[in-house]
């Protein structure tokens, strides 16, 4: 049995380094597999999900057992023999690699050319983004090469990391720009924020003066400050109001209203009815 997905134009990014993805297999072997090797910056990776075997590399055997993995990269004569009786599958990926500049740099790229041949029990399950692979391409529903090119990266990842003993990355995100930052403030703090929501206080965190604060608001959202704290206000009642068993009262001082009657008045005036008919309708 062999499933084959091939003479796709597959082409994954990681850090400097171009994946072109020429081959994905998922094959149960009934054959034994001749000594045969690939060209320069050539590629395979071999994991075994299921039955016995043996592979021989350079001249060296190594037994196959379920969860195992190995990769042979440019000109590693390797040959694969299966068991008789429980014959190995093996889920099989084969890429070239291009360097986008002169030699692969970076943590990913820099572990992975520089083992030619790697043998070992996975550690990290690479099966599981492999099946996954296998299933995109069987629906090939909305989306599928997008997710398809996704976890081929999740399975470098996970080779990469199987190659070496866990440790933390070198490399981490950059902070966002003051621009997309703004957004998340503001949005954070009418969310968490309800009860004590001032202009002021979402100047300060923004570090815009009031008047370019509901400036802001009304650019980006369609409100002052005003008509989306009042927004944040009721979206919160409504929650309590159908999640809970707290009372009008206990609602109106978790808001931060001073009074229940102001709370009543705000909540009419923003649903057009009373809290109590809301209640029995959306509870």
């Amino acid at each position: 049995m062999r499933t084959l997905y091939t003479d796709m134009n597959i082409r994954i990014q990681i850090e400097n380094t171009e994946l072109s993805v020429l081959n994905i297999a998922f094959e149960r072997f009934s054959r034994h597999m001749p000594r045969h090797s690939h060209g320069p910056n050539s590629y395979e990776v071999h994991y075994i999900s299921h039955g016995y075997g043996t592979v021989i590399v350079a001249g060296s055997p190594f037994r196959i057992t379920p969860g195992t993995l190995y990769v042979t990269g440019p000109h590693v004569e390797h040959e694969q023999i299966p068991d008789t009786e429980n014959p190995m599958s093996e889920y099989c990926l084969y890429f070239k690699v291009s360097a986008i500049l002169p030699e692969p740099t970076g943590p990913l790229t820099s572990l992975l050319t520089a083992a030619p041949f790697w043998f070992g029990q996975d550690t990290q399950d690479i099966h599981s983004p492999l099946r996954m692979i296998f299933s995109e391409f069987s629906g090939r529903h909305t989306g599928y090469m997008t997710h398809v090119e996704a976890l081929l990266m999740q399975c470098i990842v996970k080779l990469a990391r199987n190659y070496e003993k866990p440790k933390k990355s070198e490399n981490h995100f950059g902070p966002s720009n003051l621009s997309d930052r703004k957004y998340i403030i503001t949005e954070e703090y009418f969310l968490y924020e309800y009860q004590t929501l001032s202009l002021k206080t979402l100047a300060d965190k923004l570090g815009l003066s009031v008047r370019q604060t509901n400036r802001f608001l009304k650019e980006c959202y369609g409100m002052n400050f005003q008509q989306k704290r009042a927004q944040a206000k009721m979206s919160a009642a409504s929650v309590l109001l159908t999640d809970g068993e707290l009372s009008a009262t206990d609602i109106a001082a978790e808001l931060g209203y001073s009074s229940l009657e102001h709370f009543l008045a705000a909540f009419k005036r923003y649903y057009g009815m009373s809290t109590r008919e809301y209640r029995r309708i959306y509870k």
